[in-house]
């Protein structure tokens, strides 16, 4: 594996991410070799800390997540790390990291190449990118910067924000990370779609009735009470993950595998996404707020949340397309807090047929992404020792020996950005259409929430969210596969 030369500068490297994802995942890539001898990392943040303090924290990093590692290999690793203590709105600290930048790509012979990686608070981004432009924190190689979500509030938030963004970088140099799209079985989609004659060639709407894509989440907001309050279910899920997965679902197959290709399959599908108006949010759409139990707060009484809060901790939706593959076929997702278990996965509805045995039921395709991987087909069969039709699954799904070799969803993605392979990241036109959607269903809830009526349902929790949820669907007969 080819060892790429690079200086990568971590905005928020004393944070969360940075520790639990970002550390050991460059470990991973280290050891494989993709980075090794050619590269050093700097971590910046307010808080004071020594090149020698990162590297212990990186170095427990490693340990927190590896059963067994090299010592000698952490401590090799953990000495290309260097601390630079910054504020970003300071602009005399920009000119201190360009100094230590530019001597680190002497000492690494990193050839000029810069990765900036924005793992900050999401208000920040613009600061942080107009800064890397105006102190010219950019080398002479490549430049690339990866941006976490949310990226914008709305839509013309995420165009201010991917204005200052491109001031310093191509948009193909602009990586908007959706871990998501590094998860095992999100990545199985296209491969599913587009290798199988069983399953490729009823992709469309005379076979399929309907996508139903589910994301629970099992705990509530917790100590995240005042960032979710200015969120929502929404916004945080499903203007990123929950689409991210319905594009690759009704996309049409590329002519190639190529990152372009991809994407221009992606941008062709995305231009015939239906946005609904108010009367088809009222509809086709349902948020809610989780109740309290003898365990659990409700959502109003939690922490840091306004006790008159209209914002959803629950919403159920449809899409639809005018063009693509599935045209015509209502894609329905949920998510929320406080479900009854962690789940992530994706039901594919196939219409009955007639047949002579009458009670026979449709076909499924599920795919679970989390926290199981594996895909099954439920099918029709004979029952054995009495007259009727029985249910199975065909089941395609790894071993535990495979499943220890998966990567993480950031290390794949970290990969791909190191070899400048932008297929699994969102180009700003498909952002750009995901919000416009987005911004149609807030809009229309604003509208309730000034006319004092806003119809927000209350759900127990443990459950699977609010019963009006069920009534979203097209056909009475219609109903969520996972219950």
């Amino acid at each position: 594996m080819k060892n790429i030369p690079v200086i990568m500068i971590i905005f928020g490297g004393s944070g969360d991410l940075a520790h639990r994802k970002l550390y050991p995942s460059l470990f991973n890539l280290y050891e494989q070799g993709l980075i090794h001898d050619n590269f050093a990392v700097i971590g910046t943040a307010r808080r004071p800390w020594s090149h020698e303090y990162l590297r212990e924290q990186v170095s427990d990093a490693i340990h927190e997540t590896h059963d067994q590692v090299d010592e000698n290999e952490v401590k090799a690793f953990a000495s290309h790390f260097y601390y630079q203590s910054h504020d970003v709105t300071n602009v005399e600290h920009y000119v201190t990291l360009k100094k230590l930048a530019q001597e680190l790509d002497d000492r690494y012979s990193a050839q000029g190449n810069r990765l900036f990686y924005m793992a900050m608070a999401p208000r920040f981004f613009g600061t942080i990118a107009t800064h890397i432009n105006d102190q010219h924190l950019t080398g002479s190689g490549f430049n690339r910067i990866v941006v976490e979500k949310p990226f914008g509030h709305d839509l013309a938030s995420a165009e201010q924000l991917n204005k200052e963004i491109t001031a310093s970088f191509d948009e193909n140099d602009i990586f908007r990370i959706d871990h998501y799209l590094g998860k095992e079985m999100i990545q199985n989609i296209m491969p599913m779609r587009f290798t199988n004659p069983l399953i490729k060639n009823i992709w469309s709407g005379e076979y399929i009735k309907n996508i139903q894509i589910t994301l629970a989440e099992r705990l509530g907001v917790e100590a995240r009470g005042g960032y979710y309050d200015t969120s929502g279910a929404l916004r945080d899920m499903v203007q990123n993950h929950i689409f991210q997965i319905i594009t690759l679902l009704a996309m049409p197959e590329p002519k190639d595998l190529s990152s372009d290709s991809v994407h221009q399959a992606k941008q062709e599908l995305l231009k015939s996404l239906i946005i609904p108006t108010p009367e088809e949010v009222k509809k086709n759409f349902v948020r809610g707020q989780y109740l309290g139990s003898d365990t659990t707060f409700a959502y109003k009484k939690e922490p840091n949340v306004d006790p008159d809060s209209t914002t959803e901790t629950y919403v159920a939706g449809k899409t639809k397309f005018t063009s693509g593959p599935i045209a015509g076929v209502p894609i329905y997702f949920r998510t929320g807090k406080e479900f009854k278990e962690k789940k992530t996965r994706i039901d594919i509805v196939l219409k009955h047929i007639n047949n002579p045995y009458g009670q026979a039921h449709s076909n499924n395709i599920t795919i679970e992404v989390d926290p199981e991987s594996k895909i099954y087909i439920t099918i029709n069969g004979k029952k054995i020792d009495e007259p009727g039709i029985r249910r199975e699954d065909l089941t395609y799904v790894f071993s535990k020996e495979e499943m220890a070799k998966v990567p993480d969803g950031y290390e794949r993605l970290l990969h791909d950005v190191f070899a400048n392979d932008s297929t699994n990241f969102t180009h700003w036109s498909e952002l750009k259409r995901y919000w416009e959607f987005i911004d149609a269903v807030e809009d229309a809830w604003q509208k309730e929430n000034e006319a004092g009526n806003p119809e927000i349902a209350q759900y127990l929790p443990y459950r699977m969210g609010p019963k009006e949820a069920d009534n979203i669907f097209e056909s009475p007969t219609e109903h969520w596969i996972y219950e």
